[in-house]
């Protein structure tokens, strides 16, 4: 499991890529890799095309993330496998968050 996060060029974009699975034993590495942005200061985007697990403490970190990019960011998940897309549907994370 791994978490990475990486700037866009021009500063505004924030990508979190997520590797393995996305548990509660990769919440301090997803915590550190929005945390050091300030609230609301940058767009998130989530790529999980890595991940191939992914439990409700992870939908909770989710959560946490939207929050912390505040309402007027959209949050953006993308590259999920079916798997984790239709979890995220059944959740209704789809009225959250931008699902690609």
């Amino acid at each position: 499991m791994s978490i990475n996060s990486s700037l866009s060029g021009d500063g505004r974009t924030v990508t979190i890529a997520v590797a393995g699975r996305f548990d509660f034993s990769t919440h301090q590495q997803f915590l550190r890799a929005y945390k050091e942005y300030e609230k609301g200061d940058k767009q998130f985007v989530v790529d999980l095309a890595r991940a191939d697990y992914m439990d409700s403490s992870a939908m909770g970190m989710l959560l946490q993330l939207r929050e912390h990019a505040t309402k007027d960011r959209v949050v953006e998940l993308r590259n999920g496998s079916e798997a984790i897309k239709e979890i995220l549907r059944i959740a209704n994370f789809d009225k959250l968050f931008r699902i690609e």
